[in-house]
């Protein structure tokens, strides 16, 4: 079999986790569990869990509140249509005053 069929064959066995599942993950580890334990228990690698960690992990802000990286890219990509969108009202603004 040559390589590039290889990896299809690799791709098509990874599995897809739900958010829900990633973010159960990351509360055991963040409860403390070893991460060997997790690895061992849900059948998955270092890699997955530190990525999941590190997207879904707990951080916390200048006023002592916890976020997650994947709520600040919620956040961030909400603040930047809402500015695109204040823009926008103020060019039409600036037109009908004319």
């Amino acid at each position: 079999m040559d390589t590039f069929n290889e990896s299809v064959s690799e791709m098509a066995k990874r599995k897809v986790y739900d958010e829900d599942f990633k973010k159960m993950i990351v509360e055991l580890y963040e409860s403390k569990k070893p991460i060997y334990e997790i690895k061992r228990e849900y059948g998955l690698v270092d890699a997955t869990i530190y990525r999941w960690i590190n997207e879904y992990g707990k951080i916390k802000t200048e006023t002592g509140e916890s976020t997650s990286n994947h709520e600040m890219k919620k956040l961030k990509k909400e603040n930047l249509k809402l500015k695109e969108e204040l823009e926008m009202a103020r060019k039409y603004s600036r037109q009908n005053r004319r």
